[in-house]
């Protein structure tokens, strides 16, 4: 069912600032870049920017850590049925992507996505 590591998601208070830091970092311009998410591909992987900060109720601290699943819905049920906790909802973010966040039983964020626009070869 897993399909490995995909993304990391850091917040940043200025989507706008982050965008233009990650990018000279990274030496590339972003793949998909929205107001609420910007992606970055690095060498097949995702570096991903989400605005605002990290410490409300509804977010994790720090970067979440997604892995690949071929569907999110079907993933996100087993995960729920295996004693895990809702976190964020699966979403789609646009592009064919998805992706949900679940708190594990021992209180860690734990990321899937599904993502056609990664495939590991």
């Amino acid at each position: 069912m897993f399909l490995g590591l995909r993304t990391a998601t850091y917040h940043v208070d200025d989507i706008e600032k982050g965008k233009a830091w990650y990018s000279e970092l990274l030496g590339v311009k972003p793949y998909f870049d929205q107001p609420f998410y910007v992606g970055f591909n690095v060498a097949g992987y995702e570096l991903g920017l989400q605005p605002g900060g990290g410490n409300t109720a509804n977010k994790a601290d720090g970067a979440v850590a997604y892995w690949g699943v071929e569907n999110a819905e079907a993933a996100f049920k087993r995960i729920i049925e295996l004693g895990a906790s809702v976190h964020e909802e699966v979403q789609d973010v646009g592009e064919g992507i998805k992706v949900a966040t679940v708190k594990d039983p021992f209180g860690n964020v734990f990321g899937i996505i599904e993502n056609p626009h990664f495939k590991i070869q």
